[in-house]
């Protein structure tokens, strides 16, 4: 199958996805909303890479560019952070509908772009500046058949001095079986993988009838270490950090257990411990 269709299929899931996760499987987004302290779990570990490489620890006035965005549930937390011109970019209008409207009932001040994470630099106005941060999380690259484009849109943006961070799901997870016990496919960069999807990836969509998909197709890419780091790499871009977690944002495997207390999932002590998440910081000069 051609990308464009792949990736047509991929659109149709991830708008009904949206209306799964502002229903309800975000958890309660009014009171998200309303609470102006509330940060998200995903943006407080994607805070912890990205601290030490920011002025200051913060990205409190640091212009901030949130790349597959989904909701605005992350983007906001940014706002609420102090980021500055924040900006979110996902290509799902419906997903870009609610972000809007969270942003709207929460007074903040953030700009919405509907486009492909590859192109994100021809969809941006030059007018808009560049950005001192680019940030993506948390299931994110898999969805993009390849980063070249990616990288050197990431590239083009970033100001000089600034920072791109990228905190997602280990590539390993890409080639486990179901039940991730096993090898099942390659691991290399450029592997796709098709599948269909009844629920979302919310653990309260599995019993709930709101979180059934209409559109249930789907298509990921592997993309491994040397064909990240190498993408940015050749953008122009330093590699700062490369990090390696025993956590995760969602439950990724059937056997991870999930810790209230840190909003995370990890391995059970007698299963052996694999990375789940990885972050890369990269700089530009």
């Amino acid at each position: 199958m051609d990308n464009k269709q792949a990736l047509s299929d991929n659109l149709k899931s991830w708008e009904d996805r949206a209306d799964a996760h502002a229903g309800g499987s975000y958890g309660d987004l009014t009171n998200f909303m309303a609470d102006p302290t509330a940060i998200t779990g995903t943006v407080k570990r994607d805070l912890a890479v990205l601290a030490p490489y920011l002025p200051g620890n913060s990205v409190a006035g640091q212009r901030l560019l949130h790349l597959q965005c989904h909701i605005g549930t992350d983007t906001l937390s940014w706002w609420r952070l102090g980021a500055a011109g924040v900006h979110g970019l996902d290509f799902s209008p419906n997903s870009l509908k609610y972000a809007k409207n969270l942003a709207q009932q929460a007074g903040a001040q953030i700009k919405y772009i509907e486009a492909d994470a590859r192109y994100a630099s021809a969809a941006l106005s030059s007018k808009l500046g560049q950005f001192d941060v680019i940030v993506t999380s948390a299931g994110t690259i898999t969805w993009l058949p390849n980063l070249k484009d990616w990288a050197q849109s990431i590239a083009d943006l970033l100001a000089p001095n600034g920072v791109f961070m990228i905190r997602d799901n280990h590539p390993l997870l890409f080639a486990l079986d179901n039940d991730g016990l096993a090898i099942k496919q390659d691991y290399f960069g450029g592997t796709e993988v098709d599948y269909e999807a009844e629920t979302s990836y919310q653990v309260n969509d599995q019993n709930q009838e709101q979180g059934k998909l209409a559109h249930q197709h789907n298509h990921n890419w592997a993309h491994d270490f040397q064909e990240i780091v190498t993408v940015l790499r050749d953008a122009g871009l330093t590699i700062e950090s490369l990090g390696e977690e025993r956590t995760t944002d969602w439950k990724a495997l059937p056997m991870l257990e999930y810790d209230p207390r840190k909003d995370e999932w990890k391995m059970p002590a007698k299963y052996p411990q694999i990375p789940l998440t990885f972050s890369i910081v990269a700089r530009k000069a």
